[in-house]
């Protein structure tokens, strides 16, 4: 039996219907336990994308709960937000960037926004931007970096606020297989210092051969 302190993510049948009458997700339930490192896969439209948004609040549920660390997502207001979203950081596959600044500007803009000094963001920045493997790039405009590049500065970005969860929508979609690669071994990376990952990829060669629990979607509905 699950220690309900481990329990960060839980579903208790969720459904989602967009209008006019078109289902998404159709009944999901699991839980993922605190520190797990968790695959999402399925075919296109499986549902992934939505169960993703569902988790920060993007969309609310048509049915069921979902629970995220002790917070039940749908019943929060929209002041609360922010602070649920501090829990999550997320990586989306095409990075959504701001190209024109900088690298630094790009990680620390939540920081920023919270009201850190100057002074404190690049003091955490530098930190961040140094494991993820890109020391002394922030003060690089982020259009002259590779997209390999440019991922890592999007999972800065997603982790910069230090997450309870990390989000990972299809992150490797638009690399080479050694960027792909170096994604993974970062993500690993970041599970190992007690990040609980959830990384939605149609592409099978990411958890083929892995330990690594993996939740199958098709037609909006988990499958065994």
């Amino acid at each position: 039996m699950l220690i309900e302190d481990n329990l960060i993510v839980e579903f208790k049948k969720v459904s989602k219907i967009y209008p006019p009458n078109i289902p998404a997700l159709k009944d999901i339930s699991f839980v993922i336990t605190r520190g797990e490192f968790v695959f999402l896969t399925g075919p296109s439209g499986a549902g992934k994308t939505t169960l993703l948004k569902l988790l920060f609040r993007a969309e609310t549920p048509s049915d069921g709960e979902i629970w995220v660390d002790g917070i039940e997502v749908s019943s929060i207001s929209r002041g609360q937000l922010p602070f649920l979203r501090r829990k999550i950081g997320v990586v989306f596959q095409d990075f959504k960037l701001l190209q024109d600044r900088s690298v630094l500007e790009n990680v620390g803009l939540s920081l920023e926004i919270m009201g850190y000094g100057k002074k404190q963001i690049e003091k955490r920045v530098k930190q961040i931007l140094n494991a993820v493997g890109l020391k002394g790039k922030e003060n690089v405009c982020v259009a002259q970096l590779s997209g390999g590049e440019q991922q890592r500065v999007s999972i800065a970005r997603a982790v910069i606020n230090r997450p309870s969860i990390l989000l990972a929508d299809e992150p490797t979609g638009n690399l080479d297989k050694q960027r792909t690669k170096e994604v993974i071994e970062l993500l690993e990376e970041l599970n190992a210092m007690g990040t609980t990952i959830i990384l939605a990829t149609h592409d099978e060669s990411l958890f083929k051969n892995t330990h690594r629990r993996v939740l199958f979607l098709k037609n909006g509905r988990m499958e065994a």
